[in-house]
C-alpha cells in the first residue's frame, strides 16, 4: 500500500483531518517521520481527495477545459472546444469513482445513493456535475464536469476563434438592435451558452436583463443583469421553485430583456406569451438540431404542458423573430 493510501486509512481510524497536524499524527501512529516538505506534499494530494475533485481538481483548473467526462476508473476524457481527448489519468477502482461523485454532490447539498442513483447539480465554483452510479450505469459510475468559461467571449471573440464568420456576426448585431425575440438552438456543447452570453453583452447598457435558469451558467458583460435559479424539491419534497413560476415572476420586475437559459418544460410556455405580450428581445437557448426542428420542438413541450398544438404555434409565429443555429465542425468547433 502506497504512503498516500497508509495516512488516509489512518487518518478515517482517528478521525483526523488533512491537515499539517493530522497528517504527521497519522505518520507518527504509522511509526514514520517525514520532513516538513514531504508532509505538505502529502496534506496537498489528500486534501485534494477529501476537499476538491480528486484526481480531477488539476484538469478542473486547466485553462481552455470545458468538460471533463469519467467513463470508467480508466477512462477520463477531456474536451478543450477541438474535441474529446482521452487523458492518461486513472482511479483505482469504481470504488473512488462512486465516492467521488457522492462526495461532489453531497458538497452541493444533493444525495446520491442507490436509492437517488443520478444528481444533476450545480457546484459553488459554478462547474455543473451530472453523475450516474453503477449499475443504472452498467458500466460503472460515470461522472460529467461542464466547466463555465473563466471569462465571457464577445461576439468578435468568436469571430477571431473562427466560431462565427463576419456575415454571422452582422446579422447577430442586428437581432440585438432591432430588438427582436430569438431562440439559440444547437446539439449538446455546440455552444448555444457562449453564443447567447455574447449576444446578450451587445444589448445597450441602459436596458435591464432578467435571467431564468435552472443552473446559473450564463454571465454576460452587461452592468445590469438580475439573475434567477430554478430549486428541485428536497428530501421532504418541499420548496421546489420551478422554472415556469420563476417567468412568470419576471413579469412584475420591469424587464427589458427576458432570457431563458434553456427551455425544455412548461416554462416555454410562459416565455412565449410573455413575447407575445410586449416584451420583446427575448430570448432563450434549445436544444434542436436544427433550425427548422424548432416548431416540433416547442411544440413537445407546449403539448407536455397542457397547450394544444395550434396554441403553441400560434404563440410561436407571433412571438418569436428570429433564430441563431449552431453546429459542430469536424473540428469540434
Amino acid at each position: 500500500m502506497k504512503l498516500a493510501d497508509r495516512v488516509r486509512s489512518r487518518l478515517v481510524v482517528m478521525q483526523g483531518e488533512a491537515t499539517h497536524d493530522g497528517v504527521a499524527a497519522a505518520l507518527r501512529d504509522e511509526g514514520l517521520v517525514l520532513g516538513d516538505g514531504a508532509i505538505l506534499s502529502l496534506v496537498t494530494e489528500l486534501q485534494r481527495e477529501f476537499v476538491g475533485a480528486g484526481l480531477l481538481d488539476p484538469l478542473l483548473h486547466q485553462p481552455g477545459v470545458t468538460d471533463i467526462l469519467v467513463n470508467g476508473p480508466d477512462q477520463i476524457w477531456i474536451d478543450r472546444g477541438q474535441g474529446l481527448e482521452h487523458i492518461p489519468l486513472a482511479f483505482n477502482n469504481d470504488d473512488e469513482v462512486r465516492a467521488l461523485a457522492q462526495r461532489l454532490a453531497s458538497a452541493v447539498g444533493r444525495r446520491l445513493d442507490d436509492a437517488h442513483p443520478y444528481v444533476d447539480a450545480r457546484m459553488a465554483s459554478g462547474v455543473r456535475l451530472h453523475a450516474i452510479l453503477a449499475p443504472i450505469a452498467t458500466d460503472g459510475t460515470v461522472i460529467s464536469l461542464r466547466i463555465p468559461a473563466r471569462q465571457g467571449l464577445s461576439i468578435e471573440d468568436l469571430v477571431e476563434l473562427g466560431s462565427l464568420d463576419a456575415s454571422a456576426a452582422f446579422w447577430i448585431r442586428k437581432v440585438i438592435d432591432l430588438r427582436l425575440s430569438f431562440f439559440v438552438s444547437g446539439g449538446t456543447g455546440s455552444g448555444k451558452t457562449t453564443v447567447l452570453a455574447a449576444m446578450l453583452g451587445l444589448i445597450a447598457h441602459h436596458e435591464r436583463i432578467v435571467i431564468v435558469e435552472d443552473s446559473a451558467e450564463l454571465q454576460p458583460a452587461h452592468p445590469h443583469v438580475v439573475r434567477l435559479q430554478s430549486r428541485l424539491a428536497n428530501l421532504e419534497g418541499a420548496g421546489a421553485v420551478p422554472m415556469r413560476d420563476l417567468v412568470r415572476q419576471t413579469l412584475r420586475m420591469r424587464p427589458d430583456r427576458i432570457v431563458v437559459g434553456e427551455v425544455r418544460g412548461a416554462e416555454v410556455i410562459e416565455l412565449l406569451t410573455a413575447l407575445n405580450t410586449g416584451h420583446e428581445g427575448g430570448c432563450a437557448t434549445v436544444h434542436a438540431n436544427s433550425a427548422a426542428d424548432i416548431p416540433a420542438r416547442i411544440e413537445a413541450l407546449g403539448l407536455a404542458a397542457g397547450l394544444d398544438r395550434d396554441a403553441v404555434h400560434a404563440l410561436l409565429g407571433a412571438g418569436l423573430d428570429a433564430v441563431v443555429h449552431l453546429d459542430r465542425d469536424a473540428q469540434g468547433r
